[in-house]
This record gives structure tokens, sequence and C-alpha cells, in this order.
């Protein structure tokens, strides 16, 4: 009987151990493949000499003024960590004249003893929760063994910084960036319990958080609870990316994240972030904030987060994959789609050819984030039915420092002297009855616009077919004696324009001046067309300006920005009273098919353009969309006539005097269904919907249900026979 006890007792104890071996195991792969990251740098010896001969005797770097926390500073002081760590690669890294140097790593000692001596706070609660505590966490993992373990635990306070109760680690992307320092962390002090817990937390962070700070319904991204869109800024890095970089380095272990959080982080890549860029390769500047008054790079976004996915999960391969492709350019864009983020009023609309965008705001959400630590500080209207138009991806690339930022593309805005002050950005929505119908590939925006700003309304809307959308604005109300202006576009000058004026084409000379009786206009492969000959303002010239007058940061350049500019717009003089405006705008054409095209509008009909009644025609396509801002009624076609008993925004598709689908959306979000009838006789009734017939009147009633709670603003979209 003792023998079976002891033995029962030696396998208990070899199965533990076993365990124990199995688990640290998993943790290896997982800093193995955490170090293999941070050693990824590439390293070069010239800079790694320059920062040992910029590093004064106490540890402190001469190019960093140490002195100035502020704000709008920038925190310099991010620099004296992150730069140690790339010292620590050197160090690390075998292909390095600086492998294993012992002067090396003593300057790295002295920089770190700089460091923890002084504790710099700077006055941006990310300086301290976040950079410093990234950077002082990924110099343990790459050299922390070899440090004195004093300096290595007067560190970790710092570093601690970043952790669950800290205040940014708030529900949105800043809580799982604060989770993976922390996570890091514990690995390196060997404490896998606490790092079980956070790995879960992190997990859990994959979620729909309508309403909230986080992912929404339509998966757009909000970062605070002003409900301004943040996909492509705090939603793609911060939220997808450090998600997924998290859920390659826990795959394949017992930390491994579930199939079904996977899935929904593809869905939110695929729905949401890359819907939100052009072709899903280049970034969307109509969803940058304030920090489109910094400079940037025209270059496709990386495969690696497609990549690291992909590891766990096969769902929606295709597509991913197709995306990498077309980030490498192995593949041309083929994609066709239009897609209304309507928790966010941010309507997208892409063709292999091009790629545009409306946003807007309205009592739902907020204008436009505020200009934090000083960036963005011109950016009052950008959110005003902003209206941009790319067929590259690289047409207003770094235009702003010499832009008009109240000549905003598809924008209607009181031309003042000089914009309000930065604290005077962010605003709330005045109208409701803002948004948009689509079935996916088609689709029509409206927007009921009140300006926060400025004494200014219009009711303004955009109609989206495949080779060309049409921009209407009626009801221009203005009790200012400034002048209003439309402007169609204001974009990088790229070629010579051209306009076709009282039936004559011509070359416009650079400048600026008012054009009387114009049918169209040409300027880099677009086209606008004016259905009825028109009076426009257009400058083809260049503009002066710099990086420092658009921002409240410090340190930035005050060096003269020229830029040639092409702009054109409509004035609608000062106090206008139901001033209008309509346009075509046709992407990716020549300026010879344009001369033939704009004889007949391109097969479109506008149909009203009236304070109660916007509404376009593409008689090609037999796409009808109407935005109607109260009850009403209108003849879309010979024998084809349309009621909506409510306001609503529809469209239409008919074939021979036939009604073949029907989408239907409420921008107001107050209806429980809409009732639209039209003329012939549907016997038909589908899950969400019913018909009445009156035979007599020859006309049938759609009752439909509209979607309900999260989902406030979405389209319905049923097929009739």
């Amino acid at each position: 009987m003792k023998f079976l006890n002891k033995s029962a007792f030696t396998l208990s104890a070899i199965f533990l151990m076993a365990l124990s071996c199995l688990a640290q195991n998993d943790i290896k792969i997982i800093k193995e493949r955490i170090g293999a990251d941070l050693m990824e740098t590439k390293i070069e010896d010239a800079k790694v000499e320059s920062l040992m001969a910029n590093m004064n005797e106490d540890g402190s770097f001469k190019a960093i003024n140490y002195s100035d926390l502020s704000r709008n500073a920038s925190f310099p002081h991010g620099g004296h960590t992150r730069d140690m760590v790339y010292m620590a690669k050197a160090y690390k890294n075998k292909t390095s004249k600086f492998y294993q140097s012992k002067p090396l790593k003593a300057q790295i000692e002295k920089g770190l003893l700089y460091w923890v001596e002084h504790d710099f706070v700077g006055d941006n609660w990310h300086d301290n929760q976040i950079t410093t505590p990234t950077n002082l966490g990924n110099l343990m993992l790459v050299i922390g063994d070899e440090l004195p373990k004093e300096l290595v635990a007067r560190a970790q306070p710092m570093i601690g910084r970043a952790n669950m109760n800290a205040s940014g680690a708030r529900p949105s992307g800043d809580r799982i960036v604060i989770a993976g320092i922390l996570a890091k962390n514990l690995l390196f002090q060997g404490d896998y319990k606490e790092f079980d817990k956070i790995i879960k937390i992190i997990e859990g962070e994959l979620k729909f958080a309508t309403g909230e700070r986080g992912m929404q319904h339509d998966y757009s991204f909000h970062h605070r609870v002003d409900r301004v869109n943040n996909t492509s800024s705090y939603g793609y890095g911060k939220y997808a990316n450090a998600y997924g970089e998290w859920s390659y380095y826990v795959s394949g272990t017992p930390y491994a994240f579930s199939k079904e959080k996977i899935n929904q982080l593809v869905d939110y890549y695929l729905d949401g972030i890359y819907k939100q860029m052009v072709y899903g390769v280049y970034e969307d500047i109509s969803v940058k904030n304030r920090s489109i008054s910094n400079p940037s790079n025209f270059q496709p976004f990386g495969t690696l987060e497609i990549e690291r996915v992909l590891i766990s999960t096969d769902y929606r391969k295709k597509e991913l994959e197709e995306i990498i492709r077309l980030r490498k350019g192995e593949a041309k864009p083929s994609a066709s789609f239009a897609k209304f983020f309507w928790q966010s009023e941010h309507f997208v609309f892409q063709r292999p050819n091009f790629y545009t965008t409306v946003r807007m705001f309205s009592t739902r959400n907020r204008n436009m984030e505020e200009p934090y630590n000083g960036p963005g500080k011109l950016t009052h209207h950008r959110a005003d039915g902003t209206n941009y138009l790319m067929l590259k991806g690289d047409e207003y690339l770094n235009i702003w420092p010499a832009y008009d930022w109240q000549k905003i593309s598809g924008t209607t805005i009181v031309q003042k002297p000089a914009l309000p002050g930065p604290d005077d950005i962010q605003k709330a929505g005045l109208t409701d009855f803002v948004g948009a119908v689509t079935d996916g590939l088609y689709g029509a925006v409206v927007f009921d616009f009140k300006s926060p700003h400025d004494p200014l309304k219009a009711k303004k809307s955009w109609f989206f077919f495949d080779e060309e959308y049409v921009c209407l604005g009626t009801d221009i109300k203005s009790e200012s004696d400034m002048e209003v202006a439309t402007t169609l576009n204001q974009v990088l000058m790229r070629t010579d324009v051209h306009m076709l004026q009282g039936g004559n084409l011509q070359v416009v000379a650079n400048g600026s001046r008012v054009l009387q009786n114009v049918k169209w206009v040409h300027h880099d492969k677009i086209g606008y067309i004016f259905p009825d000959p028109a009076t426009v303002n257009l400058s083809n010239q260049t503009e002066t300006g710099s990086w420092a007058a658009i921002t409240d940061q410090k340190n930035i350049s005050k060096e003269p920005v020229n830029r040639g500019i092409f702009k054109l717009w409509f004035n609608h003089g000062s106090k206008p009273d139901k001033a209008s405006y309509q346009y075509i705008v046709v992407p990716d054409i020549s300026e010879k098919d344009l001369v033939t095209t704009s004889k007949n509008n391109r097969f479109v009909e506008i149909l009203s353009n009236t304070s109660s009644l916007q509404a376009v025609r593409q008689s090609k396509l037999g796409i009808t969309q109407l935005a109607f801002y109260q009850p009403g009624n209108l003849q879309i076609e010979k024998g084809l006539n349309v009621r909506l008993a409510s306001s609503g925004i529809i469209m239409l598709k008919t074939n021979a005097g036939k009604l073949k689908t029907l989408t239907l959306a409420d921008p107001s979000r107050k209806l429980g269904s809409m009732e639209l009838s039209v003329s012939g006789i549907y016997k038909a009734e589908g899950e969400g919907y019913k018909t009445v017939v009156n035979q007599k009147q020859n006309t049938t009633t759609f009752i439909v249900d509209l979607p309900q709670g999260v989902y406030l603003g979405k389209s319905v979209s049923l097929s009739v026979k």
C-alpha cells in the first residue's frame, strides 16, 4: 500500500512538472514573438554613433529640451527613452558593430539612470501612461536582464503607470495599449498569473460599444463620448492593430483568443477600417481629425495586421488576401460599394477608379475632434458636408499649409475674415435630419444643415451612381453680411484647367476670377458639369502658408510652403435667401469624353431641388433617389408616381416603368416604419413589410418596418415582384 501511495505521488509530481514545463514553453513562445517584433528594427550603426556622441556626461541628450513638459511641446522627452531602446537593440543585434559593446551598454545605463533620477512627467497623461511605460518596458524586454537590478527596480514604478486603474485605461483603443504594456512588463517580471488576467482583459475589449467609447455597430469607431469618427486613428492602430498584435503573440497557446473574437476583428477590418480607406490601401483624409494639420507620407498601408489574423482564422480569407495584393501592388482595385456609417454620419462610395466620401454631423454627434495638444486648430468646418474625391489617393497630400479652410470641398460656409479660436471648433449638431440611403452598391445622402458657427442654413444632398454623382443645394439662407460660398473642390493643382464657356472650349490661365455661362470645368481627370450653364469662381494658382500657422504645437516649421491649388466654388453673395446650386461630378474622365457626354448631362435628370424635396434620376441605370424633407409626391417618369407619407430618403430601381427594388431610410431616426406609394400593382409581402393595393387608383402602398435600437438610420432594401 505504501508502495502504491509513493508511486501515485511520484506520478502526480511528474504530471505537475510536465504541466509546468508546458506552461513555461507557452510563455517562452510568447516572449520570443514579442522579442522578434522588437528586434525587427533595422539598426544603422551611424545613428548609434550619433546618439552616443550626443549624450551628455549626466546621461541626457543634447538635442532634447527637458525643461518644457507642456502639452503643446509634444513631450520631446519621449525621444530619450525611445533612443535608449534603439541603442539597446543595437547592443543585442549580432549584425551591428555595437553588438555586446561595453561602452554602449554603459551609456544605456547612464541614460536610464538620468531618467529614473528625474522621472519626467508630462502635462499630457499619454506621455506618462503610454509613451514612457512603452519605451521603458521595451527596454526591459530587450536588455533588462543585463542591467543593474537596482536600476531596473527604480524604473518599475514608471512602467507601472500603465495599469488597468490608470485614467487612460478607459474602454477604447488606449485600454488595449495600456493593457499590452502591462502584459509585457508582467512577462519580464515573470508574473504569469497576472499576465493571464491581463490577456483576458485584452481579449474582452473586442466588442460592440455603440453609444459609448469603442467600436460601433456600423463598424465605425468612437474614441470619446463626443461620437466623432476616430476609425482611422484610435480605431485602427490603437484598437484593431493592438488587438491583432496580441492575438498573434498568444496564438497556438492556452492564452489564445477565441475564434469568435478573431472573426469579429476581421469584420471590423473589412467592413469598418478598410472601407474608410482609399481602395483599402491609402489613408482617407475625410476620416482624419486634428492630425490633418501634420505632414503625411503617401504610401500603402502594410500587410502585417492581415497576415497576423490569418494565422488564427480563415474567415473571409479571400477578401483579406485581396487587400494584401492591393497593398503590395500586385492587383488593381476592383471593388464597388456604398456604405453609410450611420453611427458616425459618414458616407463612403467606391468604384474601381475613384473613391469619394461625405462627412456630416447631427444632434446625435459632434462635428470634429477638439484640437487636443495643439494640432487641428482650423478644422471648424471639416464636417459641414465635406465631399473629398480621390482617384489615386494623393490629391490632397500635404495641401493643408496653403489651404483655404473656409472653402472645403463640398461645404457651404460663411466667408469670415478669420476663423474663431481653437476652443470654438467642436460643436454639437443642430439638426437631426442627416443620413443616407444605400443598398450597398448605390446610395444618396441628405444633410439638413444648420451651422453651429454661423447664421447659416442649407439643404444639401448627394446622389451617387456608377460613373458620376450629383450635388444639390437649396434653401441656402444666411443673416450675415459676409459672402457665403459652396465649394465644389479645393485640391492640389496637377494639370491645366479647361472649360466650356458660352459654347467655346478653352484653357483657363492661372489666376483667380469669376466665370459666367460655364457648362463644365475639367481638371486632373475630373469633370464638373453644370446642368444649366452657371456663374462660378475659379482659382488655379500658387498659394502660400506654413505648417506652423495651422497648429499650436511647438517647434513646427515656420518656413513658407507653396502649393499650386485648384479651387472651384459658387459665390451666393451676402445674406442669401433661398439660394441654390446644382452640379455633376464626373471622376476619371478625359476632356474629350467630357465634351461628348456633357451634352445630355450624362443621362442625369434633376427632378427636384426645392426645400421640400431633392431628387435625381439616372435614366440610363433606371435609378431614382429622393430626399423628402416632408411628406410629398413626385412623378419620376411617365406613368410612375411616388408618394412618401413622411420625411425620409428613398431609392428606387425601375425597368420599363416597373419597380424592381426599393430601399428606404429615416435620417431623423424617429420613425418605426415608412409608407411609400407607387403607381402600379405589386402584390407582395415579406418579413418586415407588407403592401396595400388600391386597384381603383392603380397604386400600391408599401409599409416597411425600419431598423431600431443601435441600427436606427440603417437602410432597408427589398425586391419587388
